[in-house]
């Protein structure tokens, strides 16, 4: 695999939405963890929520819903994404969270840890952002080994927060301090 990554634009969404409904066929499926809060027969990208991804790319930093979008591509399949959003609170503008994925062929090849290093990179030139939040279930240990490799220091846990196909299953809330620090 050759795979780049690069930043996302509007006409890139509708690939986008149909690789996130395929990504999610893998929630929770095949000794896959949960890496979702849905349950795994209704492990699809709710039509609600892309506009919020039309909406947020198109909104400047200021904005209240800005959001950015990279994807790794192999040629030009998509093979993994990471973005990076507002957080909702005005006075929480200088954080911002993150969510990723990567596809199930193009997983344990260290295209996890590229994406976020691409997301981060970015992140760090933004004036007046100081820090990366990620909220990620507390059972999906790989992908809270892969951030707590990146820098990112478990600050929360709220147990029995969801309860999917007869779990129960805890939230864990991380966060990363960009090296230059919103003042």
């Amino acid at each position: 695999m050759n795979i780049a990554i690069r930043g996302a634009a509007e006409t890139d969404l509708p690939a986008f939405f149909t690789y996130l409904d395929d990504h999610l066929k893998d929630n929770g499926a095949n000794g896959t963890p949960l890496f979702q809060p849905m349950p795994r027969g209704a492990s699809r990208f709710p039509a609600e929520k892309q506009g919020s991804f039309v909406h947020g790319l198109a909104t400047p930093l200021d904005g209240a819903a800005w959001r950015r979008l990279w994807l790794a591509l192999d040629g030009e399949r998509i093979c993994g994404h990471v973005d990076l959003r507002a957080r909702t609170e005005a006075a929480a503008r200088h954080r911002m969270l993150l969510g990723m994925g990567v596809d199930r062929a193009a997983r344990r090849c260290g295209l996890g840890q590229r994406l976020l290093d691409t997301a981060i990179a970015w992140a760090e030139e933004q004036p007046g952002f100081g820090w990366v939040d990620l909220e990620v279930l507390s059972a999906n240990e790989p992908a809270r080994a892969l951030y707590r490799k990146r820098g990112f220091v478990q600050t929360g846990e709220i147990p029995d927060l969801f309860r999917i196909d007869g779990e129960t299953l805890g939230y864990t809330y991380m966060s990363l301090a960009l090296e230059r620090q919103a003042g």
